[in-house]
């Protein structure tokens, strides 16, 4: 087997001592002064990893011996092997965040990376739900029973286990249970309600989403303080609908799913704990199915309130801030969005289209 085809990990550990310890002390610089998250530190470290791999086969055993022309090698192979241009433009960015790095730190004479070119990543338009295709999916845990959903009746199953075990002995234990897994399916319901009206109302990622507490919601003015990317703390609003869900669900929903494992957590599991993403998109789509709806998923609300909220009118660097966007170019992309939609609509109703 290859060395590229060994693991990460196991590459790493037969890079030279010099190599290695450059790796990890990259690795620490981005978690620590940068803030990044372990996700994107991962991915970091696999892209340089790989381009050290590379440059040991190419004989530089030292990272002074690092050019211009093994970062070039580098990304060539990866394009020879069928790598995309956006995995490619993502490993050219690693590249030339560690040279620049490695010359900061006097491991490199020169910041080699800075004229390494990249494919530029294409970039599809994200797909949106119409506004009416929003408001039914909001409305679907109110129209789907329980057991009709594949999601909630996965969670709810899993929420009976653990009932019908501290359930008592004798002849009233049939209808404890009962009234217990009644309890449960609402609750998983005003949680999926809850779940889909804050994600469509304040164009959270996912990720913040499940990482709200109880007290990061302020009533009063309608905000909810969601800590981003990087740690970057912001305020979102949200409407009156997200309102009455929330309320529902902190007064009769949540007290039901609450457990040893709950702590802070707004946005419960079936089993207590606090609600995973992945569980969330399971949700999400699977309404989405039930509704007859397009294929949707977290992101997708997302870039719907965004594309909404600009053809309502909305300023940019309004809709940038409530994203969480560091830079406004990331943005921009919904103001194509509208634009294609304007273009679709000319050319079905204007008679010179």
């Amino acid at each position: 087997m290859s060395r590229s085809g060994r693991g990460t990990r196991t590459t790493h550990q037969e890079l030279p001592p010099a190599l290695r310890d450059a790796v990890d002390d990259f690795a620490e610089h981005l978690a620590r002064v940068h803030n990044r998250s372990a996700h994107t530190v991962r991915a970091y470290v696999t892209d340089v990893v790989a381009l050290l791999d590379h440059a040991v086969r190419m004989g530089c055993l030292e990272l002074a011996e690092l050019d211009l022309s093994v970062l070039r090698s580098w990304l060539a192979r990866q394009r020879t092997t069928g790598a995309a241009r956006t995995s490619l433009a993502r490993r050219a960015a690693s590249a030339r965040a560690f040279s620049a790095w490695a010359h900061r730190a006097g491991l490199l004479p020169a910041d080699v990376g800075a004229a390494l070119a990249s494919p530029r990543a294409h970039r599809e338009l994200p797909g949106v739900l119409r506004a009416d295709q929003a408001a039914a999916l909001m409305e679907a845990p109110a129209r789907q029973p329980t057991t009709d959903d594949r999601t909630t009746a996965t969670e709810t199953a899993a929420h009976d286990t653990t009932t019908a075990g501290a359930a008592p002995d004798g002849a009233a234990t049939g209808a404890t249970v009962d009234a217990a897994d009644a309890a449960a399916a609402e609750a998983v319901l005003l949680r999926d309600r809850v779940l889909l009206e804050l994600l469509y109302a304040t164009g959270v990622r996912v990720s913040e989403a499940c990482g709200l507490d109880v007290g990061d919601v302020d009533h009063g003015r309608r905000v909810i303080r969601v800590f981003g990317k990087g740690g970057r703390e912001r305020a979102v609003p949200y409407g009156v609908p997200a309102q009455r869900a929330l309320d529902d669900w902190l007064r009769r929903g949540r007290r039901v799913l609450s457990g040893a494992r709950s702590g802070d957590a707004l946005l419960l599991g079936a089993r207590g704990g606090r609600l995973n993403p992945t569980t969330a998109r399971q949700i999400v789509g699977g309404y989405a199915e039930t509704a007859g709806l397009p294929r949707t998923s977290p992101h997708g609300l997302r870039h719907s309130a965004a594309t909404h909220l600009l053809e309502g009118g909305a300023d940019l660097r309004a809709v940038q801030e409530l994203l969480g966007h560091s830079s406004l170019a990331s943005t921009q992309i919904y103001t194509h969005v509208s634009v294609e939609r304007l273009r679709a609509a000319y050319r079905q109703a204007h008679p010179r289209a």
